[in-house]
């Protein structure tokens, strides 16, 4: 395989994992309101909670919701399938779920034939787990990736597969579950002998993170990796494996800060004498976002908009506004980053330096504000719902490093005459076509722009960017696609293009899509 194949398929893979991410993430707010309302010291404040029927109803939503907590790793099978896999997604999806059953029942069996088997009371201290009904051995998200790369390569392997005259009911698609199912039957009779030294890379490896300069390394190193579209592998490792450390809860074990943070959050409550433990798993999650989205962001922005040219600052005023907006109430960070990223690097580094420096601050004073996502609405339902969060330090800290931000890069625009939106002296600002929704006219320019049909490759996206592998890249026609309203656009390979369109970018690959095959 070569470095190119290499690192398209680690950026595929990365964005694979933000479909079972974007399941969580909702979920989890809605876990979270639940989860506070139920709590005593809420009740106290607000009677009404404690109605019978109102109580019924937020504890049916919180087990009801739970159901995704409870199966993260068949989530993940599920979605490193759909998301790998190039040939038929919904064979490949089919595949990993029989796949991850597979898995785990191959597991149990080899726990019953060697005997290792723990009584179910105390099975979470020897390493195992009750998955779908079935005691099995606890390797968490990573069994359900290792089942979803599997599947998605058995897809787009053995799809057309022909099999002989007598077998060739089995052919085709009808063999991609049966062969993965074979494999994982494999790989779960071996995985237990070698998970042991798994455990040991990843336990070595928390030792960095878990250590009091921990935070900067996930915060500041998730920012570096968004460009390359890999942040989403490194959140996962500290997020569910050993790597994020090991926690003992109600007697049992949590592997990774998610897990963990999931019930101390949703289950055991501010009352609860783990809610201690807060601060050492929120110090990797939503409130290092938060730094970004309700503080720098709106500092960088206000930063450009000050030193845009006088006579781009009111196309600017309401493309920056759009992107802040985008960050604080849809997570989304990409639209603004990849304004300045790619023309001056150097002060991105600085900018991911200034985050990783503001989750080590919010460590060192005891923050614990979860969950996943850093926007306003979280900060809402997990800062100031939930009690002992300390979330005046978030705004102290957050507005400290936003006036730092703030003067740091406005120097740095000037002094180097970085071409920030507003600075360049012929631009193209106007997106119109996507604020009016008009995806089939993008469409049309995109393939245009690119070359035509005949060069476009595959069209893939993440969460803000259409990700589009061409035959010749000489052939691009830059002036005509930046007429089709995107932020921008860079060539991370030699024959692949990006294209920023925002939070709006499914729609636009859906209409790209509709596009070539018509």
């Amino acid at each position: 395989m070569t470095k190119r194949k290499i690192s398209d398929s680690i950026q595929r893979f990365g964005r694979t994992l933000l479909l079972p991410i974007g399941v969580l993430a909702p979920v989890g707010m809605i876990l979270g309101i639940s989860g506070a309302l139920v709590q005593t010291y809420m009740i106290e404040r607000f009677p009404f909670l404690g109605y019978e029927a109102v109580n019924t109803l937020l504890t049916s939503i919180r087990t009801i919701a739970s159901v995704v907590f409870d199966n993260i790793p068949l989530l993940f099978a599920m979605g490193v399938a759909y998301g790998m896999s190039k040939k038929d997604k919904g064979i490949s999806v089919f595949a990993a779920t029989t796949g991850y059953l597979t898995l785990i029942i191959a597991m149990h069996v080899w726990l019953i034939i060697t005997g290792k088997m723990a009584d179910p009371e105390v099975m979470t201290q020897y390493g195992q787990i009750e998955v779908l009904g079935i005691q099995t051995m606890n390797i968490n998200a990573a069994g359900g990736i290792i089942t979803g790369l599997l599947a998605a390569w058995a897809t787009d392997k053995f799809y057309n597969l022909e099999l002989p005259t007598a077998f060739a009911f089995f052919s085709g698609k009808k063999s991609v579950p049966i062969i993965t199912i074979g494999f994982m039957t494999v790989i779960g009779l071996i995985i237990p002998f070698i998970w042991s030294l798994f455990v040991g890379l990843l336990t070595n490896l928390s030792s960095v993170y878990l250590s009091v300069v921990g935070p900067f390394f996930t915060a500041a190193g998730e920012r570096l990796f968004i460009p390359f579209g890999l942040h989403h592998v490194w959140n996962v490792l500290f997020r569910f494996t050993e790597a994020g450390g090991s926690y003992v809860i109600d007697g049992e074990t949590y592997v990774g800060v998610v897990p963990a943070m999931t019930e101390i959050l949703f289950n055991q409550g501010p009352n609860s004498e783990y809610w201690s433990m807060m601060p050492k798993l929120t110090r990797f999650m939503a409130q290092q976002q938060m730094l970004v989205t309700l503080f720098i962001f709106p500092a960088i922005a206000f930063a450009m908009y000050k030193t845009a040219y006088k006579e781009n600052k009111a196309y600017v005023k309401s493309m920056l506004i759009t992107m802040v907006l985008t960050a604080v109430l849809g997570n989304v960070t990409e639209p603004l980053e990849f304004t300045f990223v790619f023309i001056a690097p150097l002060l991105y580094v600085v900018y991911a330096f200034i985050v990783g420096i503001g989750a080590v601050l919010l460590s060192f004073v005891g923050v614990a504000i979860g969950y996943i996502r850093g926007t306003i609405f979280d900060f809402t339902i997990f800062g100031l719902l939930y009690e002992q969060t300390n979330w005046i330090f978030l705004v102290l800290i957050g507005t400290g490093l936003a006036i730092v931000t703030y003067f740091v890069f406005r120097w740095a625009i000037i002094r180097f005459d970085i071409k920030t939106p507003g600075r360049e002296e012929q631009q193209n600002l106007d997106n119109t076509l996507l604020k009016e929704k008009r995806y089939d006219e993008i469409a049309k320019i995109v393939v245009k722009a690119l070359g035509g049909k005949g060069n476009i490759l595959n069209v893939d996206n993440c969460i803000t960017r259409l990700r589009i592998d061409l035959k010749d890249v000489r052939v691009i026609d830059k002036d005509v696609l930046t007429t089709s309203g995107c932020t921008g656009f860079f060539f991370p390979t030699a024959k692949h293009i990006h294209v920023v369109y925002g939070p709006q970018v499914e729609f636009v690959k859906n209409a790209v899509d509709d596009e070539i095959r018509n």
